[in-house]
């Protein structure tokens, strides 16, 4: 906009600007897109320019959010512009960061961080350097935070944690969420919280202590620092060296010193969600989120022993961890309970009916795949370990069971050398390659009789080379389908896969597998071949085909066998 052009000239020129262009036959869309680019070329000129109330109303309405932003960060936009933005504008983070730019305007900007939603009032401070993404060498660096402001975001990230631990009430669908929720995460990990307790380290002593903030900060340091430390690490060091995949050769320092971790142990075991309701269910989440801590922070291990035992005694106590319902709570719930207890408990009672339970879970079934052509092209060298049963064991993660038992001989308050009897054998395997625990372990580990016909308890499948140079190779593909690895929902579908791709199979092989993995995932071919000699000329049969082809495959798992069957049964009806 020119200089030159006269005072008396702004208010036509602004209400020019500010209206639709129109033509003798109405709207013109051409002539308002020149006229939308002239106005917010002239925009920031016309409102230096102009002090009436009214028309910097007409303006600021035409501004986005971002020249606004801006435009309060140079001063041209000011804390007596703010009534007019909000009427046509919520509070976003750039308003309030370009204002505070300004000594006299800081607490206006405060006033408005109660009306900014949760998630974005840590971006007034992350995006206080309007610039640092186009920053050249003749932008001019950002003024320094006002410390009223940085205590202001704080609070304000830290108040919601604070609030819910005073009254820590489930919300509506709190249950449904709650039984699915390993730990307390979601509730306690305020990201906005800890992005801004980072930027204060040399604060958290004193945050620990605050009489209203403290118990969330606490939670929040013992969460956070050390995993967000180890992290950080990482990212420096693949940084630094981006071939470099492995964990940095030095561990960080702790992010927490000894005082601080002592000073945060009020908060280490959770008290404000002890009087939660559902104790079975939220014993368990306190339980889980406590060896996480304990897990990032080893040194509460011993600063804090007494109360760690304590609370997990109270713990299994309270939500009846270790009594088993008529129906058998699921194995990833009894891995993590054994793993949590290693870590936390002293009580022997508790820890050898850990072990029992560890023991009642089903055998895992450890399958060796069929040798893969392809990967065999692509890769240059196959490890030669890769059929070993330790090493199988681990494919699905199916070595946690005996991964527990071994976190359970780490703590000198638990026998569990009864429980080493019904493993498998691939598990025991697993501890005499992987493990390093207590000697009394690995020997009793080593010591467990093995009968005379007992192999290593891994299922080879074989491909059609070697089976054709067994004398009977369909007895083979029986065996398959009746060993235990088609119960287990990880290596079903391998022995499904092997049995239908195998040159030697026969239909009473096929009639044993699902009917969903014959149509709908391996060599369709096969089933085609099947479907079009069952069925034949026969309408009604293919008219139950096309019926049965809608069921459900998640809700009903019938045997491609009986599906054959229900196909004659029309036939069968007519002719009758």
């Amino acid at each position: 906009m020119s200089e030159d052009l006269p005072k008396e000239a702004l208010k036509t020129v602004i209400e020019a600007l500010c209206a639709p262009a129109k033509s003798p036959h109405g709207f013109d869309p051409q002539a308002d897109q020149w006229r939308e680019k002239a106005l917010e070329a002239a925009l920031p000129a016309l409102l230096v320019r102009t002090s009436a109330k009214r028309l910097r109303s007409q303006l600021l309405v035409h501004a986005d959010e971002r020249m606004l932003a801006t435009l309060a960060a140079e001063g041209t936009v000011t804390a007596a512009d703010v009534p007019a933005i909000l009427r046509h504008r919520r509070v976003w983070a750039g308003l309030i960061s370009g204002l505070a730019r300004h000594p006299g305007q800081v607490e206006t900007a405060i006033a408005l961080l109660p009306r900014l939603p949760g998630h974005e009032v840590e971006r007034v401070v992350r995006d206080w350097d309007l610039d640092r993404y186009t920053r050249t060498e003749a932008t001019a660096p950002a003024p320094p935070l006002p410390q009223t402001l940085f205590d202001a975001v704080l609070e304000a990230c830290l108040t919601p944690l604070a609030a819910y631990l005073l009254h820590p009430q489930p919300e509506e669908g709190w249950e449904a969420v709650s039984a699915f929720s390993k730990d307390w995460s979601l509730e306690l990990g305020s990201n906005s919280a800890w992005a801004m307790l980072a930027r204060c380290p040399e604060r958290w002593a004193e945050l620990a202590a605050h009489p209203t903030f403290g118990a969330a900060v606490q939670h929040l340091l013992l969460d956070q620092a050390e995993s967000r430390a180890w992290e950080d690490a990482r990212v420096h060091a693949a940084g630094s060296d981006p071939a470099d995949e492995d964990l940095p050769a030095e561990e960080p320092a702790p992010a927490l010193s000894e005082e601080l971790l002592l000073a945060c142990l009020p908060a280490l075991c959770l008290p404000e969600l002890a009087e939660v309701p559902n104790p079975q269910v939220t014993a368990r989440r306190t339980l889980h989120h406590i060896a996480h801590r304990v897990h990032n922070n080893p040194r509460l291990a011993d600063l804090a022993a007494e109360q760690l035992h304590a609370a997990t005694d109270a713990l299994v106590t309270r939500g009846h961890l270790l009594s088993l319902p008529e129906k058998q709570a699921d194995d990833g719930r009894v891995l993590r309970l054994a793993e949590d207890l290693a870590l936390l408990s002293a009580n022997a009672d508790h820890l050898a009916e850990t072990c029992a339970q560890l023991a009642l879970l089903d055998p895992p079934a450890v399958v060796s795949p069929t040798p893969s052509r392809t990967l065999i092209r692509i890769i240059d060298s196959v490890d030669p370990d890769h059929d070993r049963p330790a090493r199988l064991l681990e494919r699905h993660s199916e070595h946690r069971r005996v991964q527990a038992l071994a976190a359970l001989a780490a703590n000198p308050h638990t026998a569990l050398t009864d429980a080493l009897s019904v493993l498998h054998p691939a598990e025991l395997a697993w501890i005499a390659e992987k493990t390093e625990g207590p000697d009394w372990f690995l020997n009793a580990a080593a010591a467990v009789p093995a009968a005379e016909d007992e192999d290593d308890g891994v299922l080879r499948l074989l491909s059609d080379d070697e089976l054709g140079q067994h004398p009977d190779p369909a007895s083979v593909l029986q065996s398959w389908l009746d060993s235990p690895a088609v119960d287990e929902v990880f290596s079903r579908s391998e022995v499904y896969r092997a049995v239908v791709k195998s040159c030697h199979h026969t239909l009473e092989h096929l009639r044993q597998i699902p009917a969903d993995e014959i149509l709908s995932r391996y060599e369709p071919e096969v089933a085609l071949k099947i479907l079009l000699d069952h069925c034949g000329r026969s309408t009604d049969r293919w008219a139950a085909l096309a019926a049965a082809m809608t069921f459900e495959y998640d809700d009903q798992k019938i045997t491609f066998g009986k599906l054959l069957d229900s196909l004659s049964a029309p036939a069968q009806a007519q002719t009758s």
